[in-house]
């Protein structure tokens, strides 16, 4: 393939991570294309240019969305121009749905469009499905389902399986991790993941460590290691877990790590649900935002569970707590009753392992990788 030039577009740590994923195996399928993106440091790391960092960009509701509404104009209007400055051969979009399609209708085709990580219009605003018939060249989608759902409007997409299946699993040993923290391994330890956006960790890390405080009460002495998002200030961590007297630990950038050494897992919605359940690690689902926000999204949810393990599943296989019953006794109560009921954590696991049978084969970010070089050959 001769030399092509990519601009890649995400808007959270997620797709930073698969983005960053995917341009390695593109270089070793085609080392000479050149990247351009909206990202991160994952990517940064990859050798994609970066032409506007991420790390203002995610939002959580709608009047986040309007606050940030500057912001986002503004990076429209530097992508577009940079798009006629620099000639590109495609543009991959990576989620972040509210920006990249419509920045897919500004672009109107001038250039190949690939979508990459579908937005999950299964499950709200299905609105988004003409522009997608429109506008994009190419869908890559993660979940076999996507496919089908796809289809029913006519519009192809290539299921290529889940790229975290290539990637979860911990650096170091349970016990090598346990010691370098100072943790006993006779205690209960719970690792937290309050999510990889500002908002999120500011509202549900505390109701979190609230549920940790009574578990404490009733188990006796635990440890607790957060896993901080890269993407999050430490300052808001420390704000926020100083008014704790627990055993905590935060580690950046080692989350698969803080999985693999906990007992029992909280962990915000999104894809850090599926990062547990790939380790097959028993956790329950945290969610909280603001409640006028929650009441103007909760309406356009069109699926039953909030969590991607429980809607893939079909059915609840794990514990969700979402806006006005994430309270801390509840979840507190359900942990203590899970910990102290071995058989009840099995039939997690259990239920996980059939979980992670849906998520394909490994190899995700490779089979991208040959579909969007062959495609951009052709052209």
């Amino acid at each position: 393939m001769a030399e092509k030039q990519i601009l890649i577009i995400c808007g959270e740590a997620s797709g930073d991570l698969n983005a960053a994923n995917l341009v390695n195996a593109v270089k070793t399928i085609a080392p000479e294309t050149g990247f351009s993106c909206v990202g991160g440091e994952m990517l940064r790391q990859s050798g994609a240019k970066v032409i506007c960092d991420i790390k203002e960009l995610s939002v959580i509701g709608l009047f986040d969305v309007f606050s940030k509404l500057p912001r986002f104009f503004a990076l429209k209007k530097r992508i577009l121009q940079e798009l006629k400055q620099s000639k590109f051969d495609a543009v991959i979009f990576v989620d972040f749905s509210g920006f990249n399609l419509r920045l897919a209708r500004e672009i109107n085709k001038t250039i190949p469009a690939i979508y990459y990580i579908s937005p999950q219009v299964w499950a709200s605003r299905p609105g988004r499905i003409k522009t997608i018939k429109k506008y994009i060249d190419r869908m890559l989608v993660l979940f076999k389902f996507e496919k089908d759902f796809y289809a029913k409007f006519g519009i192809q997409a290539e299921f290529i399986g889940h790229p975290l299946l290539d990637i979860v699993k911990p650096t170091m040993d349970k016990p090598g991790l346990l010691s370098n923290l100072g943790f006993s391994g006779g205690k209960k330890t719970f690792a937290l993941l309050p999510g990889s956006r500002c908002a999120e960790v500011e509202k549900i890390l505390p109701v979190m460590l609230n549920a940790c405080r009574l578990m404490e009460n009733k188990l006796g002495s635990i440890q607790i290691v957060i896993a901080k998002s890269t993407q999050v200030d430490w300052a808001v961590y420390k704000r926020i877990t100083d008014r704790f007297n627990l055993n905590i630990k935060i580690i950046e950038g080692k989350t698969y790590d803080c999985i693999n050494i906990a007992d029992f897992c909280l962990v915000a919605s999104g894809t850090a649900t599926l990062e547990a359940a790939i380790m097959q690690k028993p956790f329950a689902v945290v969610y909280k935002m603001g409640w006028l926000n929650y009441l103007l999204y909760r309406p356009q949810v069109k699926v039953k569970f909030i969590s991607l393990v429980n809607i893939l599943s079909g059915r609840l296989i794990v514990p969700e707590f979402v806006q006005f019953n994430a309270d801390p006794k509840k979840i507190s109560s359900l942990a203590i009753n899970l910990l102290k009921n071995p058989a009840e954590l099995d039939k997690i696991r259990q239920n996980l392992v059939k979980l992670n049978e849906m998520l394909g084969e490994k190899g995700a970010s490779q089979r991208a990788a040959r579909i969007i070089t062959d495609f951009l050959r052709d052209k």
